[in-house]
C-alpha cells in the first residue's frame, strides 16, 4: 500500500528522492555566501536572504550609506581621517 494521508503513514521514497532531499536540506556556511563592498563606506557586506531577488542591484550596506552617497571626496577624506 502506498502512503495514505488519512492514516499518517508516509509513502516510501526511492534513493534518488532521498538524496535530493538531503542535498536541499544542507545549510550553507556563512563563509560560502557571496560578499560585496559598500560603495560609500567600503565595508564588506554579506548576502542576506532579504536581498536574494535584488542582489545584483545592491550597492550600499545600509540606508545611511545610501543617503550619504552624494558626499564629495573631500568630505569623505575628512571622515576617514577622523576615523568615522
Amino acid at each position: 500500500m502506498r502512503g495514505c494521508r488519512a492514516s499518517g503513514i508516509p509513502a516510501p521514497r526511492d534513493d534518488a528522492q532521498l538524496s535530493l532531499d538531503l542535498q536541499m536540506a544542507r545549510a550553507r556556511r556563512k563563509s560560502d555566501l557571496p560578499v560585496k563592498t559598500c560603495a560609500t563606506c567600503g565595508r564588506p557586506m554579506v548576502w542576506r536572504k532579504k536581498w536574494a531577488r535584488v542582489w545584483d542591484e545592491v550597492r550600499y550596506c545600509s540606508e545611511r550609506c545610501r543617503r550619504g552617497r552624494g558626499v564629495d571626496e573631500a568630505t569623505q577624506a575628512d571622515r576617514d581621517a577622523e576615523g568615522r
